[in-house]
Order: structure tokens, then sequence, then C-alpha cells
């Protein structure tokens, strides 16, 4: 598989993968141990070395079996993790990226995910009541103490970037992206590409619906975050097929799985991160379509675009409008 390199010197696979749906989010949860352990272990040997994961999925779970998955292979992989909730009784009650907390949340991922260093660490969303000179300034000492290699932030606006960037260097910024959620591409990909930060889209499958594998008669479990999301309902999922039909049209003129289209509609040569539990689905990482003609990612691209989704996604708002309880 293409390596990319996000910032200056952060070597990763051009495909990551996200570890979070096999302890949440996506039922039946949480997955098989053993199961989920060889899922991660098989996406290494198909070329994935980025994995990605968080403290709040689960919670703690997750980095716990991204842990012992990655352990015996920890020098061939690259593993991201994030900080910045208030986490109590099991529950997510809020933001907390006081510089303390973050201290905690370092050593505690440290210890779960069976490591001495954390290769890349994500604000997983900004903290409106914490300055955000704060937060880099205790990465940037966590980072000289050897307990972590580079600092990230997700779901932070462009204004969020710059002043964190400024105090301590922005490895990468983590966003939702794909087809049909372009928001980051106003501010934060100019942003990102004149700072020399990388960019790591997640959801880049649509949570699964861009691939085709979702329908109108689709039945997501109690626990599956879809059930949630307006765009997953039934009548704004009857008007995206548009969107899917045309992915599929150009899929079989390429000879190619849906997911590989959609992950070649990529203007910034991004390191993406979608999830998966199936590792029959992992090994067909590969964006490059083989084709059956010449490549046209211009046409490809303003040909899907064309078609607009309907529904609301989940609203991130760059992460700096949500999530305001706090209980400390």
């Amino acid at each position: 598989m293409h390596t990319r390199t996000l910032g200056q010197d952060l070597q990763v696979s051009a495909i990551g993968l996200g570890a979070m749906g096999m302890s949440q989010s996506y039922g039946p949860n949480p997955g098989d141990r053993s199961e989920m352990i060889a899922v991660l272990r098989s996406a290494l040997d198909a070329g994935v070395t980025f994995f990605d994961t968080a403290e709040v999925y689960g919670p703690y779970v997750n980095e716990e079996l991204v842990g012992e998955a990655l352990e015996p292979v920890r020098d061939q992989v690259v593993i991201a993790t994030k900080f910045g909730w208030d986490i109590q009784n099991g529950q997510s009650v809020g933001l907390d990226s006081r510089p303390e907390q973050i201290r905690r949340v370092a050593d505690a991922s440290l210890r779960r995910l069976r490591t001495d260093t954390l290769d890349l660490f994500y604000q997983h969303r900004v903290d409106p009541d914490v300055p955000i000179a704060d937060v880099a300034g205790t990465v940037g000492e966590l980072v000289a103490e050897g307990k972590v290699r580079h600092f990230g932030l997700s779901e932070a606006s462009a204004a969020t970037i710059r002043a964190a960037h400024a105090v301590f260097p922005v490895t990468a910024v983590q966003s939702e992206y794909s087809l049909w959620t372009r928001d980051p591409e106003v501010e934060v990909l100019p942003t990102l590409a004149e700072l020399g930060i990388g960019f790591v889209p997640f959801s880049p499958l649509g949570k699964g619906f861009l691939t085709g594998t979702v329908s109108t008669d689709t039945a997501f479990d109690d626990g599956d975050i879809r059930r949630r999301v307006p765009r997953f309902e039934a009548e704004n999922l009857a008007a995206n097929q548009a969107l899917v039909d045309h992915v599929k049209v150009l899929a079989e003129a390429k000879d190619a799985a849906p997911g590989q289209i959609v992950r070649r509609d990529d203007p910034c040569r991004a390191r993406r991160v979608p999830g998966d539990r199936c590792p029959e689905r992992i090994l067909v990482v590969d964006p490059r379509p083989r084709g059956r003609g010449p490549a046209d990612p211009g046409r490809t691209r303003d040909r899907l675009r064309a078609v607009q989704p309907a529904g609301q996604g989940i609203p991130h708002g760059n992460g700096e409008h949500r999530h305001r309880v706090r209980r400390r």
C-alpha cells in the first residue's frame, strides 16, 4: 500500500483503520474480542499501518483492544488516540481538556495501549472553556517528555488550528469528510495546505451508505448510531440513493468496488480512516480502481458532487459548539 506523510514527518499508510466500531456505535457491540483482534492484525497484513482509537470509545475498552492486538507488532504501526472528555461512571458527560486532565488521559492511554509513546494524540473535540494555547502547550510538554510523538486536533475550526499551531506544531487534523460531508473544504483544507498539516478524514464511506450496502430496508440495531442520524431515515435514504447509483455506475466502469470509487474522490490526498469489523472488506483497501480506460478523477468528482445529499448528518459544527455540558 502507498504511504503518506502527515505534517512533516509522520509516515502512515494511505488508508488507516478506525477501531471505534469494534466497541461501540455500530452493533452488535462489543464485537467478539478474538475476532476483533484478528481483524486488526489482518489489516496490518493488508498493508494498513495507521490505527485510530480513543479513550471515550467504550469507554476505555477500545484502547485496550487495540493495545492487545498491536502489542506484538508495535514497531510496525502508528497508533492515534484522543483526549478531551469528562467521563464519569462509564459515560461521557461533557468536555474536559484542562492540562491536568490531558496528562491523566495520556498516562492512562499509554497503559491501555501497552506502549511507551502515543504516536498521535488528538484533542477529540475543542473545549470552549480551556484556551487552545494551554492545550497545545500541554501536549508539547508531553512530546518533550517522550510520552507523545505528535499533536492533532479533531473537528476544529481554521481559527483554532492556526492558534494551536502557533504554540506547538499540529501534525494532523481529523474531521468527517466524504462525498456527502464536505464542510472542511471551505476553510479547514486551505488552512491545512497553507500550514503543512495533514488531513485525516473519518467516515469517508458515509458510515457505510456510500458503499451501496445500506437501503431503506436496512434495520439498524438499537446501539447503532445511524438510528439517530436524519440522513439515514427512510425518506432521506431513498433520496440519497441517486448518489450511490452514480458510484455504482462508475465502479462497474472501472471494475472496482464502490468503496474504491468513494475513496478515490480525494482532492487533498488525505489519509483516510474508515472503520470496519470485517477482514474481507479490509482486504479491499487499495483506493485505486484498475479501470478499463484512462482515469479521469476530475470528471468523476464533478459527477458525484453534482448530487446533493438529503437530510442532516451528525452536526459537528467544527466541533466547537457541541457538548457544552460539563460536570466536574
